[in-house]
């Protein structure tokens, strides 16, 4: 099997907080992430004309899945492990996924709400503390964004906090996909940029995922 297989990391909302923490906090996932990764199974293709790129890439040999991206947007290589940088700015989309198998000690009704126990968990072992806050929404129908801030006086940033992001989506009963961006403002840009990527994700299966 062959998948892009990088492990969700940290979406810094306080903008003091992007440099200082982001690259500990995907550091600490990449070496604890324990799946194959790399680009092998996927295509990333820009299109000048409706200034999109895509990325496709085949989970299983009857699942795949596929993700426009608004402007130019490149793969960043860090060893085995794939990001997706923004040509004009310096947005990141990192793209991770899971297999059910990990998830099924845990108690949630559901997949995505299985995941975002084991993101929250994972991360309270790496930063070494339990969040002060955590939410669960679905943003749109399939997705749920799970979110989680840690306050420590600390951290840099005037507020004190820092919050990581990742919205989830299960492919099928087997995988999970995990979204998470970086290096994007908070408000208006961030919401535009997390509905223009779930909005163009598209999942196929059986025959329709062939060739």
């Amino acid at each position: 099997m062959t998948a892009i297989a990088k492990r969700a990391g940290a979406h810094l909302l306080a903008t003091a907080c992007l440099a200082c923490l982001a690259a500990p906090v995907t550091q600490a996932h990449s070496l604890a992430a324990g799946r194959n990764a790399g680009s092998a199974g996927s295509e990333i293709r820009f299109d000048p004309s409706a200034r999109e790129t895509r990325l496709t890439n085949r989970v299983a040999p009857d699942l795949c899945f596929s993700l426009a991206l608004p402007q130019e947007w490149r793969p960043v290589h860090e060893g085995e492990d794939i990001r997706m940088k923004a040509v004009s700015s310096d947005a990141l989309l990192e793209i991770g996924l899971r297999s059910a198998r990990e998830l099924q000690d845990l108690p949630q009704a559901d997949l995505a709400q299985r995941d975002a126990a084991f993101l929250q968990r994972d991360y309270e072992g790496m930063l070494g503390r339990p969040a002060q806050s955590v939410s669960l929404t679905s943003p749109v129908p399939g997705a749920t964004r799970w979110s989680a801030t840690w306050v420590d006086v600390n951290l840099p940033s005037a507020s004190r906090a820092m919050t990581i992001e990742t919205f989830i989506i299960p492919l099928s009963r087997d995988w999970v996909l995990e979204l998470s961006l970086a290096e994007v403002p908070a408000g208006a840009a961030y919401d535009a940029l997390a509905r223009s990527l779930l909005s163009g994700l598209a999942v196929r299966a059986g025959a329709a995922c062939g060739g």
